[in-house]
């Protein structure tokens, strides 16, 4: 019996994280990457890092936009992220709104962040070392979500992330374990060691 070695990831959000935040992206054209967020994870791809994606798009439960557009965004990140040699290993969503108006995705679940679902199925789908990972997110929620499954949370100031620094962390019992100025920031101070024990 073999026995894969288990690596560590990064698990990334993607609006305000990845890409602009713009509120819904409810068409390809209001895709836009942040600056240097290829350079991030490739970074993560060439130091052993899982580089995967887990976001809340509520959009389609809300009936904001189909889901296959939701896929489109997404191939279309993986593709303007190959054109810089950076690899995602997987993307999960969570396309879930309780009171929602599509029947289909109106439901309470664990995969809508702050739950744990999404890192749950990537540790179902991928040897990973939870220990050794981490969360990037510019939510709230993002970092809760870390907290739950027991890894660090990383606060980028892009996005919602200086609003959420601000105003939503003072009165909050959990809080990042690390500020960063974007997701490129964030990676390089997982890669120079700089944990909190």
């Amino acid at each position: 019996m073999t026995f894969e070695k288990k690596k560590p990831a990064v698990f990334l959000d993607r609006d305000g994280t990845i890409n602009e935040q713009m509120g819904y992206i409810n068409h390809e054209s209001r895709f836009v990457l942040l600056p240097g967020v290829a350079e991030a994870i490739r970074l993560l791809n060439r130091n052993g890092y899982l580089s995967i994606v887990v976001s809340n798009q509520s959009g389609v439960g809300r009936g904001y936009f189909p889901v296959d557009l939701v896929y489109k965004l997404h191939d279309k990140m993986e593709s303007e992220l190959k054109k810089q040699d950076a690899v995602l290993d997987r993307i999960y969503f969570c396309p879930h709104y309780p009171g929602g108006s599509v029947v289909e995705y109106d439901k309470s679940c664990t995969c809508r962040k702050p739950g744990t679902g999404l890192i749950d199925r990537a540790v179902e789908d991928f040897p990973i070392d939870l220990a050794a990972s981490y969360v990037i997110g510019d939510r709230c929620s993002d970092i809760k979500m870390a907290h739950r499954a027991g890894i660090q949370g990383i606060l980028v100031k892009t996005g919602y992330g200086r609003g959420d620094l601000e105003y939503v962390f003072p009165g909050l019992s959990y809080q990042p374990h690390h500020v960063a100025e974007d997701l490129l920031g964030a990676v390089q101070w997982i890669l120079a060691g700089t944990r909190d024990g």
